[in-house]
């Protein structure tokens, strides 16, 4: 029998860009928030139109097909869910996108309060939990519970459809809630965790525990030799991890200003210089980008990305001003580290220019807080190894 379409994941994601996944097409919006379907998922319906085909001719395969759509809506619904639930804690959501394996939504930021984490990680679930009900009342008023007799995945009726759709829904909502982070389940535990101690030891007893269910499906992935079973092993487990690393990392950054990390010897470059003169300022030291001043104002940026394509087009004697970037972000040498490098990643630019009384002071580049990053945990792992010292002692 193929792989049960009740194992399709889902999951609400953590902050991305602004742009959607490649291959993507948008199929349609509601409440802002737009829907995309990715190229991938056509192999999703190609997969059930071939094996109902072989189970029981062009009917069958009608089908099969209509059933995987009718359970990607409802998993579209699931997403909804958490993103109107956010909506309501003042949170975004980027885009809703369908993928093989399920749906992703990208909200524009992680609930901060566990109340508010629990809530948005809840209302996926019910969600299925709603349709589920409502399906089942409708079986009943048709009388179509016999049907629940004859479910197999590989042999859809349209008699059969609505009782494994509604049985699905509800292994749908059973399997979020496994306590195996990133999933709604992890999430939900996260949460609970999280009201009774430190955010980050919350985040990595959930992922940790993530981690193990992920090992536990990998076994028995590989016991079975379920594909797909291994996927989502490997799925949460990278899941799992990278949440613990995102929530270690804002832990760190937490309470300290931009002026803490920011490079404070650099060059700049003027509207009026040519890219020549860029080029040697870049062979000359480690500096990629180059704020661009004109007077005491910061009026544009020059990426080492933009240089070069501009090299190739244009030459060496091309003024600076017609290549820099005059959409550029910047930031207040006074504003937390945390909320500068959320900005620096959503803008997918490697340096943002630090102002302080208005005028240049800084630069914030990807490379320095991750050296920031680094220094603060040597210095942590040592002030714990003195702490450990100091108790044998």
């Amino acid at each position: 029998m193929p792989d049960d379409p009740s194992r399709k994941r889902r999951r609400w994601s953590s902050p991305g860009n602004g742009i959607p996944m490649k291959w993507s097409w948008k199929i349609g919006e509601y409440a802002g928030i737009g829907v995309y379907i990715h190229a991938t998922f056509l192999l999703i319906i190609g997969y059930f139109a071939i094996i109902h085909w072989k189970a029981g001719g062009p009917g069958a395969a009608l089908s099969g097909v209509l059933f995987i759509l009718a359970l990607f809506v409802c998993i579209v619904l699931h997403e909804f869910g958490h993103a109107l639930t956010a909506r309501r804690y003042g949170i975004a959501t980027r885009d809703i996108t369908l993928l093989p394996i399920g749906g992703v939504a990208r909200l524009e930021r992680m609930p901060e309060d566990p109340w508010q984490e629990l809530w948005v990680a809840l209302a996926g679930p019910a969600v299925n939990v709603v349709i589920s009900l409502t399906l089942a009342a409708v079986l009943t008023v048709t009388d179509q519970w016999g049907a629940l007799d004859r479910i197999a995945f590989d042999q859809l009726t349209f008699g059969s459809f609505l009782p494994i759709l509604m049985a699905v829904n509800l292994i749908l909502a059973g399997f979020n809630m496994l306590p195996a982070f990133p999933m709604d389940g992890g999430r939900v535990l996260r949460a609970l965790l999280a009201m009774r101690m430190d955010y980050l030891r919350a985040t990595q007893i959930a992922s940790g525990l993530g981690q193990g269910m992920a090992f536990l499906f990998g076994f028995i992935g590989l016991y079975s030799w379920n594909p797909f079973l291994l996927f989502v092993a490997l799925f949460v487990w990278m899941g799992a991890q990278q949440e613990a690393s995102l929530v270690g990392m804002r832990s760190a950054l937490g309470g300290i200003p931009v002026s803490h990390s920011m490079v404070t010897k650099f060059r700049t470059l003027s509207p009026y210089d040519s890219l020549g003169q860029a080029v040697d300022e870049i062979l000359a030291g480690s500096q990629q980008d180059f704020p661009v001043v004109e007077g005491d104002r910061v009026v544009g940026v020059l990426t080492r990305s933009d240089l070069l394509v501009a090299l190739a087009k244009q030459g060496l004697s091309t003024p600076v001003s017609t290549v820099m970037r005059r959409d550029f972000q910047m930031v207040e040498a006074t504003e937390m580290l945390e909320l500068a490098f959320a900005r620096l990643q959503k803008c997918k630019c490697r340096t943002m220019p630090v102002i302080r009384n208005g005028r240049l002071s800084g630069l914030l580049t990807m490379e320095n807080v991750g050296e920031f990053l680094s220094i603060h945990s040597a210095l942590n792992q040592a002030k714990r190894g003195l702490k450990h010292s100091v108790f044998e002692s």
